[in-house]
């Protein structure tokens, strides 16, 4: 029943003479409610998992997302829908599984606007919205009809945004940080993290050679992570400050896994698992781990489930507010599907390198659908990174494995990020936790070949994916909109 004239006066009437008694506190008393939180969502920029003191890593200083992990929950197998910054924004806006999103699978795609989107919806429920940042990008949605960002308003900061807004009004905001993403192949070290991080502290991953160019690229990316979270303790403090912290959910994670070679535009776990960690006040129980297998994607019909509405039905991911709040969750959460379509346009007529693939807790199973291109990009293309292989991101160490691709030393890594790779793929994460060694082939792994061969190809027959058809190659006819590949003469 709509509330009487009367009763919205004297409600208003209450928060004028909240706002004289206690103005610090007037937003957490009149927009925070239990069925309509604040939301507050740090977003990361190619940030993999376990880079975060409470994940396990001594190198990573994040007490931001300590202080998010240990005060509500740590969900341990989080994965990105496409290993490509505007492809995951896309799922996560529109709570849709990428195949089904046509172009918008693809990165530097258009944004149709066939489909609700989260952060409208929230805004149409009264909702004050907005970001900071990287919103959904890189991409053109000024051609599809947006007016702005399909995730709304933006603004110089969480704290322009939280000054501005309207305070009688529950709030989503996305902070879209960017830190950990390279800036023409560099990014600046913090020379205050050197007491802790040196070159000598640094593990080097197996998939990378040990050089000091990966050196140095790995002390780059940490100053980026601290930067990233230096970011996220400024949010959290304006925000406790102002008496609302409590009655916000905090959702701090990343869209992609780092930006290195083999990680970004990649299935494999450093391109696609990144960090996850929730604090809800007094609504979660604190310290608590979740090790259920969740996207990224899903946390779309969350943002709405959290603000008290229903996902609309053509939403296919599946909020993980059960799984937040220690409740059943029906949703079968022992494995979670990766797929990508054409990340750069780095390859002769436009041509995607299709992937779909499944990560189960001791298992990841990669099928790439087109084994004769390039998964890297066409050697002999040039694009934005000035350099061919052009889906490998340009840092210090795609620099040095191209200045040494005939040097004998380094044939496995030239390998493992620029080679041609088999139709499948399958690693034993039980003794190959960096999926090094392809195990296809190994008639031991035979049924579980099978198993997983038959669960992705099960998953996209009913999703709809258009690739059951062996031949489709639609995505390759899409538009791309960011900067053209050019050919080496």
């Amino acid at each position: 029943m709509r509330p009487s004239l009367t009763s919205r006066l004297s409600w208003k009437a209450t928060v004028f003479f909240l706002a004289l008694a206690c103005p610090g506190g007037l937003a957490a008393a009149s927009a925070a409610k239990p069925d309509r939180p604040n939301i507050l969502f740090i977003l990361g920029d190619n940030w993999r998992w376990p880079n975060a003191g409470a994940l396990g890593d001594p190198l990573a200083r994040t007490p931001a997302f300590d202080r998010v992990a240990r005060e509500g929950v740590v969900f341990t197998h989080t994965f990105n829908p496409v290993p490509s910054c505007s492809p995951t924004r896309s799922c996560l806006l529109t709570g849709k599984i990428a195949h089904q999103l046509g172009e918008r699978a693809s990165l530097w795609s258009g944004f149709p606007r066939d489909t609700p989107v989260v952060t409208q919806l929230l805004r149409d429920a009264g909702y004050a919205t907005g970001f900071s940042g990287k919103g959904w990008a890189p991409g053109n949605h000024e051609l599809s009809g947006w007016k702005e960002n399909p995730v709304g308003p933006k603004f110089a900061s969480f704290a322009d945004f939280h000054a501005k807004r309207k305070i009688a009004e529950p709030f989503f905001f996305w902070v879209g940080n960017t830190d950990t993403a390279t800036k023409g192949g560099k990014l600046p070290f913090l020379a205050e993290a050197s007491a802790h991080l040196t070159a000598a502290s640094l593990v080097i991953p197996p998939e990378l050679p040990d050089c000091p160019e990966v050196r140095q690229d790995l002390l780059n990316y940490y100053g980026g992570v601290m930067k990233l979270d230096d970011e996220a303790s400024r949010a959290l403090a304006l925000l406790e400050k102002s008496g609302e912290l409590d009655d916000t959910v905090v959702i701090y994670t990343s869209d992609n896994g780092w930006q290195l070679p083999r990680g970004l535009a990649n299935c494999y776990d450093s391109g696609s698992r990144v960090p996850l960690a929730i604090r809800w006040g007094k609504n979660l129980s604190a310290g608590r781990k979740v090790d259920a297998f969740v996207n990224v994607a899903d946390l779309g019909p969350t943002f709405l489930e959290l603000a008290g509405l229903r996902p609309p039905a053509e939403m296919s991911m599946h909020s993980i507010k059960p799984l937040l709040l220690g409740q059943p969750d029906a949703t079968l959460r022992d494995a979670v599907f990766i797929e990508r379509e054409r990340h750069a346009d780095v390859r002769r007529d436009h041509l995607s390198y299709p992937v779909r693939a499944i990560r189960t807790n001791d298992f990841l199973y990669v099928r790439n659908l087109r084994p004769d291109r390039w998964p890297a990009g066409d050697p002999d293309v040039f694009f934005l990174h000035g350099l061919p292989f052009g889906d490998v991101d340009t840092t210090l160490t795609k620099d040095f494995l191209l200045a040494h691709q005939k040097d004998p030393a380094y044939a496995k890594f030239i390998a493992l990020i620029f080679g041609k790779r088999p139709a499948e793929e399958l690693y034993d994460l039980r003794s190959d936790p960096h999926q090094i060694v392809n195990v296809a082939a190994n008639p031991a792994y035979a049924e579980t070949l099978t198993q997983l061969r038959a669960r992705v190809a099960g998953w996209m027959k009913q999703t709809g994916d258009p690739r059951t058809d062996p031949a489709f190659d639609g995505w390759d006819a899409f538009p791309y909109y960011g900067k053209a590949s050019k050919a080496r003469d």
